[in-house]
Parts: structure tokens; sequence; C-alpha cells
């Protein structure tokens, strides 16, 4: 896989996270509220419909978040604390192809890959030379380069959020769910725990999918988590630390080699 591939599957796994997420709290129908507690705090009077669509509001205002991300269908796996102001630190995983520590302070970027990284981009010698020469080096550039600027994508959050509170609509040539059909509804599960924090799950199911959004019981009702499960298939979104500043930590000017260093050996590759 080229490494314009590979930060085009990383902005797709997010989108998809966000699907998944808006997928769960734009159905029509909503349960009725459960007047018993059961664990529930002051949930137990809401409908699964009113506590999806409060969870997402309380996503949209989140000023920073981390969000980590994996599914059964892809290897690629995010793991980043984000903010508004596309602030960034974290990591994106693309299994045997490698993974790169990520850090973005407004336009600029710097990517750490590992020996696989390395490796999975250029072949032979050249990978092992190269993973050797910058291990523990951060590239560095601005999001002017073409590479960074598609990577640092995943660092979006006003991205994210708007894509969560901004639905799909059906496609045009019809594929969409016909008027007449029924509404899928939203029920309660179980009260549990998510990470040490106690959550209630809100569960949809239509169409052989089972959506399931954890949302936080005490204080501020965020969600916490969001499963999918279709066709054997599963994705997971776990979403922590809301309004944690990112940190301001970057790289020290030893620490770092200009990005062109990947790029040129890239293409001395594509060459070969």
């Amino acid at each position: 896989m080229t490494s314009r591939r590979r930060a085009a599957s990383v902005t797709a796994a997010l989108t998809c996270g966000v699907t998944l997420l808006a997928g769960i709290t734009c159905t029509t129908a909503a349960a009725a509220a459960d007047t018993s507690d059961g664990g529930e705090g002051d949930l137990a009077n809401k409908s699964a419909q009113q506590i999806a669509d409060n969870a997402l509001q309380q996503l949209v205002g989140a000023q920073s978040l981390r969000l980590r991300t994996r599914t059964s269908a892809d290897p690629t796996k995010l793991d980043l604390t984000l903010d508004r102001a596309g602030n960034c630190t974290g990591a994106i995983s693309k299994g045997e192809y490698g993974s790169v520590e990520l850090i973005k302070r407004g336009d600029q970027v710097w990517m750490k890959p590992d020996a696989a990284f390395w490796k999975g981009q250029l072949p032979g010698k050249s990978g092992q030379e190269a993973a050797t020469k910058y291990e523990n080096t951060f590239l560095h550039g601005t999001t002017k380069d073409a590479f960074l600027h598609n990577l640092a994508a995943a660092c979006d959050l006003k991205a994210f959020q708007k894509s969560a509170s901004t639905p799909g609509k059906p496609s045009s040539s019809g594929s969409g769910t016909p008027s007449h059909a029924p509404a899928a509804s939203l029920t309660k599960g179980t009260p549990t725990t998510e990470e040490g924090t106690r959550v209630l799950p809100i569960v949809k199911k239509a169409k052989g999918a089972v959506q399931t959004l954890y949302v936080a019981i005490d204080g501020t009702h965020y969600p916490r988590k969001l499963t999918a499960e279709l066709d054997h298939r599963t994705g997971v979104i776990q979403l922590s630390d809301y309004n944690t500043p990112v940190s301001t930590k970057t790289p020290a000017p030893g620490d770092t080699a200009d990005i062109s260093v990947l790029e040129k050996r890239l293409k001395d590759a594509q060459g070969a």
C-alpha cells in the first residue's frame, strides 16, 4: 500500500466511525421511557431516543476529546487526542504495514514512523537502512505537504463533529430506505461499566445490523463507546477525555528530520 493510500484509509476509517455514530442518533422511533431507575441515575426517566440525542449534543459541543477506533474489516487503528483548533497528538496504526506517532500544532506536523512502516514502504535493504537511521526520529513539515496534509486530516475534530451532527442522506438512485419502511427503534440495555465509567447502552437493530451506544450515566452524559456489528464484522469507537487540552509538547529540533527525507526515499524506490 502506498503512503498516499495509507493516509486516505485513515481518513476513511475516521469517516466510517462518524457514520456509525450519526446512524444511531437519527432514527425516528423512540423507545418509551423506563420509569424505574435500575442503576440508570437521572437517565431513568428519559427515553432511549432522548438519551442518544443528548449524547450527540454533548459530543458536538466538546472542545477536545480522545478518539480510538478499530474494526475487524481493516487493520487501521486510531488513538488520537484532538481539539477544535485542529491540534492533535497520538498514533495511527495500519497493522503489518506499521504505525506512526502523530503530532500536529497549527499547520506544523510531525510524524514518527516505526520500523515496520519504513520496511513496508521501501524494498529490501533500503527499508531496513531507513528504519535504523531514523529510529526515534520525527519527520517534520507542514500541512502544505500532500502526505502530511492527508495524514493530519484525522486531527480535524470539527469535521468529525459536523459529520456526526449531519447524518447522510439517501442516495439519489433511490437505494435509501423507502418512506413506508418501518423505522428502527432505540432501546435501553442494562447498565454496565466502560473503562471505569458507569454507562447505559442504547441499542439499535435494523436490517441485520446492531449498533450500541454507551452513554455515561454519572455527570455529563457523554457518549463513551459505540459498537457496530453486521455480517460478522465489528467496529468500535471509544471516546474519552472530553475537554482535556491537547498536549502542547512538540519534538526538539535535534529529534527531527525534514519530511522530504521520506518523500525522496519513496521517489527513489518507485524509480528503482
